[in-house]
């Protein structure tokens, strides 16, 4: 990946984006992929798509979502110190200690999530999120209250870094990678003769109701749509893959299987990782994606859908981690195979 390019995806990652509060990101994203797109739309949701050959007939939907999960303020205590709850899958383990940025309606503040000492008999076994706290350094209740207030979202204060020269690892890479990636698919494709409709959307609110897809793909009205979202990993001390798997950084992008998923959009890709002589994993999903492509697929008349993932280490902690390999290889699939559509292929898996 060229520095600028990794540079930006850092900058992303960077961003405070909780659900329903994604404008900054959408805005970073829209000034970055706009000079590339025909035409940028927006919708009522906050969803941001860059579209590229508007006129043709057959529409592709790529859809990454930018939002991560948070935490919501939902008490303040005579002392000041802040109570919440998730906005998203947030684990109450990964909590304890994290430095976070409230995002006050006043003012970002910097708070840190407390813990009893181990010297005082330390956290109980059977915590959940309704015993930590943040502790910004107010004063009393009224203190706090001039910065922040219930509904107000707070994220962990943690940078996004590159190891070895091959990894990422940060908050949220849960999903500002896919953002990214179907951003870094228009710039790509912009340099192409399409012969289809290319509509890369960066979606909001997928980790808490995936109200943007659904947005998104009933407003578009797509022939086909591709989520590209994270996956987990298993590649790591302490997971058994007997039973979750075997799915590996730097194994390659992965490829969903299960009733949700189009077969012959998942034909099309391994085509296209077989000509690019690039590996692919699976996952299974065999009733529901847990994503995006759960949301397009029950739009307007039904609309086909597949499911392209990264593999990616310590889900919802802050310090997830992917392959920058991964992330380069999910791009040149998308791209390849989009390239060589003609707007002619059937999706319906009883023809031939």
């Amino acid at each position: 990946m060229e520095q600028q390019r990794r540079d930006f995806l850092l900058e992303l990652l960077n961003t405070a984006s909780p659900s329903s509060m994604e404008m900054e990101i959408q805005k970073k994203w829209m000034k970055e992929f706009s000079p590339y797109a025909d035409k940028l739309l927006t919708d009522n949701a906050g969803n941001a798509i860059a579209v590229l050959n508007p006129k043709a007939d057959f529409k592709i939907l790529l859809a990454g979502h930018c939002d991560e999960i948070a935490l919501v303020i939902n008490r303040i205590d005579e002392k000041g110190y802040l109570h919440f709850d998730k906005m998203g899958g947030i684990n109450p383990k990964a909590a304890i200690g994290m430095k976070v940025q409230v995002l006050g309606y006043q003012k970002t503040v910097t708070g840190v999530i407390g813990v009893n000492a181990q010297h005082h008999g330390g956290i109980k076994d059977d915590f959940g999120l309704e015993d930590l706290f943040i502790d910004c350094g107010a004063k009393s209740k009224e203190d706090m209250e001039e910065l922040v207030q219930i509904g107000d979202l707070a994220v962990y204060k943690r940078e996004p870094e590159v190891m070895m020269d091959r990894y990422v690892a940060g908050r949220g890479l849960d999903n500002r990678t896919g953002a990214f990636i179907v951003g870094e698919v228009v710039r790509r494709l912009s340099k192409k003769k399409l012969k289809v409709g290319v509509y890369a959307a960066s979606t909001v609110n997928e980790e808490t109701n995936m109200g943007g897809a659904y947005f998104a793909a009933a407003g578009i009205e797509p022939t086909m749509a591709i989520a590209c979202d994270v996956t987990f990993a298993t590649d790591y001390p302490g997971v058994n893959t007997n039973k979750y798997g075997d799915v590996r950084l730097e194994g390659g992008p992965v490829l969903a299987k299960g009733a949700p998923i189009n077969r012959k959009i998942n034909q099309l890709l391994e085509k296209t990782a077989k000509s690019l002589e690039m590996e692919v994993q699976y996952e299974l999903t065999p009733r529901a994606t847990g994503t995006d492509a759960d949301r397009m697929r029950l739009t307007g008349k039904g609309v086909p859908v597949s499911l392209v993932s990264l593999p990616l280490r310590y889900m919802h902690s802050p310090v997830e981690t992917a392959s920058i390999k991964d992330i380069d290889e999910e791009i040149d699939l998308l791209v390849e195979m989009i390239a060589n559509m003609t707007g002619k292929e059937s999706l319906n898996p009883l023809e031939d």
